[in-house]
């Protein structure tokens, strides 16, 4: 089970970094450009998401319930976006990160509780 886990963890890491890039990379970098182009960069980076996100899927729903499965993904969603919003967009770090992290380990509590 923890090997297991472990590559799921990694590859839904993984699949959370093209995942974002895909969702708003485009607002820093093709910000200017024709949205056309920008739907079709997101698709192509979208895809690679895609070839780690359903490997990872079908991998965890092995060791995990689905909404455990859907739990972690939303944690390491966070932790893929808070870096990107604050080192890639620039954005400002605020405390409202810190709160949604902790309404999220209330909900990891919640799903994995036995």
């Amino acid at each position: 089970m923890t090997l297991t886990l472990l590559k799921t963890v990694a590859l839904l890491t993984a699949a959370n970094v093209f995942m974002t890039f895909a969702w708003y990379g485009h607002l820093k970098s093709l910000n200017h450009r024709p949205l056309l182009l920008a739907i079709f960069a997101s698709w192509g980076i979208a895809f690679f998401e895609y070839v780690l996100q359903v490997p990872a899927n079908r991998l965890g729903f092995q060791v995990l319930t689905l909404g455990q499965l859907k739990i972690v993904q939303e944690v390491i969603t966070l932790a893929v976006f808070i870096p990107f919003a604050v080192l890639y967009m620039k954005q400002p770090i605020s405390l409202n990160y810190l709160w949604a992290s902790l309404c999220m380990c209330g909900a990891v509590y919640f799903v994995f509780r036995g």
